[in-house]
């Protein structure tokens, strides 16, 4: 019998944080809105914890003032980069789009409290919708590392939005919903076996993208008795909880996704344990 989630904030110690003006090592172009930038750390010696995200100041624009707030998509073996998947949403992120390898990108990293791995489970399946599998390319591979057996679920509703999933097949068993069949199987990534029948062979689960589908992984593994925790997307301004506009509601009170986050137990985020006719 599994034992039910605590209530409560985990309590970790936080990552050194750094800002430096860092160089653009790679650029890759995923399709028209999507693009990864491998960036170097800049000698920085820092530690990353899968599920932290990094704030860039965007170059030459008046508009984008705000630091953007981006998910960590992999960090290399020896801490020296990191790679940050970004989706163009606005002129912020196609400012971005525009740099080229080379280029200096000045970034406050790492932030946040990221996921949590417990050596003693040993299957755990994570869930990424959209660009919201982001940070979980690197929480596969730590996982593997630590002798897990990581199984990730990526949907989306065209092929589209299914990205870097060969990367993710270096460290796990891979399944792939789109909405139209595109390619891979045909449904949402609630649909797929690992969500419904085979749901309690998994020790843990971890999910990340819109909130309809977290909310809806969440709420099955509250139903199978697991673990969940889910990677907030929350509105940020300055990363660093100054400014309070991106508060969870939790059952410990209110908390900044920024600090506390934004990594949180499903079941400390006040109704998130229920499913709130959620459909994905």
């Amino acid at each position: 019998m599994r034992r039910k989630a605590k209530r409560s904030l985990k309590k970790t110690k936080m990552s050194r944080k750094f800002q430096k003006k860092l160089k653009v090592l790679k650029y890759v172009r995923l399709n028209e809105l999507h693009y990864l930038l491998k960036m170097d750390t800049g000698g920085a010696n820092a530690v990353f914890e899968p599920g932290q995200f990094v704030e860039v100041l965007v170059p030459g624009s008046k508009d984008a003032f705000l630091r953007r707030p981006i998910s960590i998509h992999d960090v290399s073996n020896d801490n020296a980069s990191f790679t940050m998947m970004i989706k163009i949403v606005g002129e912020g992120t196609r400012a971005l789009s525009e740099v080229r390898e080379g280029d200096e990108l000045d970034i406050v990293f790492p932030l946040g409290h990221g996921f949590s791995i417990n050596e003693n489970h040993q299957k755990v399946l994570l869930v990424g919708g959209g660009c919201g599998v982001a940070p979980l390319l690197h929480l596969s591979k730590a996982a593997k590392e630590k002798g897990l057996q990581p199984h990730v679920v990526i949907g989306g509703k065209t092929a589209d939005d299914i990205l870097e999933a060969d990367a993710y097949r270096k460290y796990a068993e891979v399944a792939v919903m789109t909405e139209n069949a595109e390619i891979g199987d045909i449904g949402m990534v609630t649909d797929h076996a690992w969500l419904r029948e085979k749901l309690k062979d998994f020790d843990f689960v971890y999910t990340c993208g819109p909130d309809p589908m977290m909310k809806a992984v969440a709420a099955l593994a509250e139903e199978a008795g697991i673990e969940c925790e889910v990677s907030l997307e929350n509105l940020m301004a300055c990363g660093i909880g100054a400014c309070l506009c991106c508060t969870v509601h939790t059952h410990d009170g209110n908390v900044r996704a920024c600090v506390e986050g934004p990594v949180f137990n499903a079941s400390q985020i006040i109704g998130w344990n229920q499913n709130e006719n959620c459909h994905v």
